[in-house]
């Protein structure tokens, strides 16, 4: 293949077949992302039980629920780390490395998923406060996996299939917010058939049994075992030939680690050829070559991640508010505190099966056919009608007889947030910016899109309190519509180009050696 290449690794990834490792890498990397979503998105189902072990009112007429604060902290902590450890392993990818810091993440994310479920203590304050702690160390894991993943990925992947590839990586989020409801769903019903209880109304406190404080705890910790599944595998990769060659130039290394990644003999000339090829300006992150060339682009990354990201984690971490407000789940007070966790994971279930993870996947089969530009225009774009839709006859779907269509088009805002601009946010930044910038450039475009979700996280329920639902529906549809403008100013496509071709980073070639797109 070398030979046929040209003498260029590059070229021979741009041009493999998909093979085995292709699908290696998407299982290694997407693993991290189960996990990932899984304990970014659990947090969201039980906080009410939360609020019924540690924040019972003695004689209240009502089950005990976290404070505001309190709430907006567990919910959020999380994106905080998350949002710190994007910029600091995405910079440190491009540092050290990508495989150096790989492993180091999911480290990370196990020991604090376990940590979390063991928080110390039995009084609210000392229990919220370990939660926190953990939670924001695992945040921080999480964000590591964002960048890198994203990057070892479209750096491993063929120019063809790059994008099915890293949205298949990306995919694994839906899967993991179905699991985190399909855990939930488990636990709380083994638990609930095991220790039953009367409804709230009828005995009070006396309806959350003692071994409930279990139940979160056994449901956090689940998402250890995905990782630690994978830790082995994910140390063992080898590093990528385009960071090796072009960033850290070993040509020899890269040579190598390619020949056993491609099953063919490729010598180190192959590398020196293509570090010939890739031009020597070696500006920085701060340089005004990269204002010139790249800040635009980084600009329409960033934004359009951290408005998405607004809406979409809103949705998620307050759906079960979301759902009590329209009558679909019953009042807290007619249900014991198993129950009502089982009904919120539910409805979670329920609207993961049929709307989040059909729309990661349509854009895996999809990307390659519209492209990343328009797959993220018309996920806005319907996103915005849909919101808008919601909003406008809001008092309308609160009426019992119309519930389920708010719950449908509700579902169609998830569906096409996944067909759509949550899935090509994460992989256009992992595709148009320079080797030496790539990680740390889509590290910034997630912490912008984590930085969406601390405002959704710790804003949108004091906006319901504030204006109500319909107005915060409303404010939602205008985040999603800014979203789409900024996309179809700003957004390239990298749909069929090579990753040195969308970057600039290759000399202009001469006769055979040209690039087909």
């Amino acid at each position: 293949m070398a030979h046929e290449e040209h003498g260029s690794i590059l070229k021979a990834l741009d041009g493999a077949k998909t093979q085995c490792y292709h699908v290696k890498a998407v299982v290694i990397s997407g693993m991290g992302f189960f996990t990932d979503s899984y304990d970014l998105f659990v947090i969201s189902l039980i906080t009410k039980l939360l609020g019924r072990i540690y924040y019972q009112v003695p004689g209240s007429s009502s089950p005990g629920s976290l404070p505001d604060d309190i709430s907006a902290a567990v919910s959020g902590v999380a994106f905080a780390g998350t949002f710190l450890g994007q910029i600091f392993f995405g910079c440190l990818g491009d540092k050290l490395g990508r495989k150096r810091v790989y492993g180091l993440t999911l480290l990370i994310m196990t020991i604090c998923s376990i940590c979390s479920g063991l928080s110390l203590g039995k009084d609210p304050k000392t229990v919220m406060v370990t939660l926190c702690f953990f939670r924001f160390w695992l945040g921080f894991g999480i964000g590591g996996d964002y960048p890198l993943s994203a990057t070892i990925m479209s750096e491993y992947a063929n120019k063809r299939t790059r994008g099915a590839f890293i949205a298949a990586v990306f995919g694994m989020q839906g899967i993991g917010i179905l699991a985190a409801g399909a855990v939930s769903l488990l636990v709380s019903g083994l638990f609930e058939s095991h220790f039953p209880s009367r409804a709230y109304v009828l005995d009070g406190a006396a309806t959350t049994v003692p071994e409930a404080d279990y139940v979160w705890r056994i449901i956090l910790m689940f998402g250890a075992i995905p990782a630690l599944l994978t830790y082995y595998w994910r140390v063992q990769m080898p590093e990528t030939a385009r960071y090796t060659a072009l960033v850290a130039k070993n040509a020899d290394k890269a040579a190598s680690d390619m020949t056993k990644v491609l099953n063919v003999d490729i010598e180190a000339s192959s590398a020196k050829h293509d570090q010939a090829r890739v031009s020597s300006d070696q500006f920085g992150l701060f340089s005004t070559k990269f204002l010139c060339r790249h800040g635009l682009h980084l600009f329409g990354t960033a934004s359009t991640w951290f408005l998405l990201d607004i809406a979409f984690y809103s949705q998620n971490l307050f759906q079960k508010d979301i759902f009590t407000t329209i009558g679909w789940l019953p009042p807290a007070k007619t249900m014991n505190a198993l129950q009502e966790l089982f009904l919120i994971a539910r409805a979670q279930t329920i609207i993961a099966c049929c709307s989040t993870v059909p729309g990661y996947f349509f854009t895996v089969f999809f990307i390659e056919k519209m492209g990343r530009y328009w797959i993220q225009i018309v996920g806005f774009a319907m996103m915005t009608i849909f919101m808008f839709a919601l909003a406008i006859p809001y008092h309308h779907w609160t009426l019992p007889a119309n519930r389920i269509g708010f719950v449908v088009l509700y579902s169609f805002t998830f569906f096409f947030s996944n067909f759509g601009p949550n899935a090509t946010t994460f992989i256009v930044p992992a595709e148009i910016f320079p080797a030496r910038l790539r990680s740390t450039c889509h590290g910034i475009s997630a912490a912008s899109g984590k930085a969406g979700a601390m405002v959704g996280s710790f804003g949108f329920a004091a906006l319901v309190k504030a204006l109500g639902m319909s107005n915060t529906l409303y404010i939602m549809g205008g985040i999603n519509l800014a979203g789409l403008l900024i996309t179809a100013l700003i957004i390239p496509e990298p749909k069929g180009r090579s990753l040195e071709e969308l970057t600039g980073e290759t000399k202009p070639e001469t006769n055979q050696e040209k690039i087909v797109v």
